[in-house]
């Protein structure tokens, strides 16, 4: 018989529980939720655990992301996340945030119901605890060439395009990079190193789709492969995770057409 065993430190333990908050008067707060965070540092020989963090809603920002930082600043200086924008623009508070991978300073602490549950992206390494370790991800974007490329002489002052053309970068150009759709894909889960993701992918063609580009060929040539392209089957978790709203998935289609064409 097949028997199984996890990886060492992978059990996620139970944390602490923190000391419910009080008023200035000493009372109890009116409107309070629970946040149960994972804790996780590698240089600790120790199991990730889940801390508990009861906030009170009436003394905190509306966001998540509000509320990470009111943990870290008055109750655990030791809590460890990204963040930069607070705007939705940079990607960096990406995280799964009950069950669904999205942005930490765009998700409404309202929208969520009962204790709010947050983890770090998944399927990836933790750096610690809300960081997720990003370099392959990086790496697969940078494979794919993401700027133009010409081949005719420099214009003495830009490269022109139609407004249609540059409508067709529309749903494409917005991406982020923040991996809510890469580490929200099986896909992905199961040959990170080869498949490229929804997020490259959606990257490699906004620039097969720009007028101005004059790399097509190379560009397809650089994703014909079994796993870098084609190892999406289509599951829709990208567009169904994406906190701009874009559909990596209809751009992968787009591509695996473009690729059907060349070959006819």
């Amino acid at each position: 018989m097949v028997q199984l065993t996890l990886p060492k430190n992978s059990k996620i333990k139970k944390g602490k529980v923190w000391p419910a908050p009080t008023t200035a008067n000493g009372k109890k707060p009116k409107r309070t939720k629970d946040f149960r965070v994972y804790r996780y540092n590698p240089d600790e020989d120790a199991n990730p655990r889940v801390d508990t963090y009861r906030i009170d809603l009436d003394d905190c920002g509306p966001m998540v992301l509000d509320a990470l930082i009111k943990i870290k600043n008055e109750i655990d200086p030791t809590l460890t996340f990204r963040r930069s924008c607070r705007e939705g623009v940079c990607g960096s508070c990406a995280m799964n945030i009950g069950g669904m991978n999205t942005l930490a300073c765009t998700k409404a602490i309202s929208d969520i119901s009962g204790s709010a549950n947050i983890y770090p992206l998944p399927h990836m390494s933790v750096v610690k605890d809300l960081v997720p370790d990003m370099n392959n991800f990086y790496a697969q974007y940078a494979a794919i060439q993401p700027y133009l490329q010409t081949k005719s002489a420099t214009p003495e002052k830009e490269h022109l395009q139609s407004p249609k053309d540059r409508s067709k970068l529309d749903g494409l150009y917005e991406c982020i990079l923040c991996a809510c759709c890469s580490t929200s894909c099986p896909s992905y889960w199961w040959n990170p190193e080869r498949y490229l993701g929804p997020a490259a992918l959606l990257q490699s063609y906004r620039w097969l789709a720009d007028s101005r580009d004059e790399a097509t060929g190379e560009r397809l040539d650089n994703l014909e492969d079994p796993f870098r392209l084609y190892r999406c089957h289509t599951i829709m978790n990208c567009a169904n995770t994406c906190p701009k709203g874009l559909n990596p998935a209809e751009a992968i289609g787009e591509i695996k057409q473009m690729m059907v064409k060349r070959g006819v």
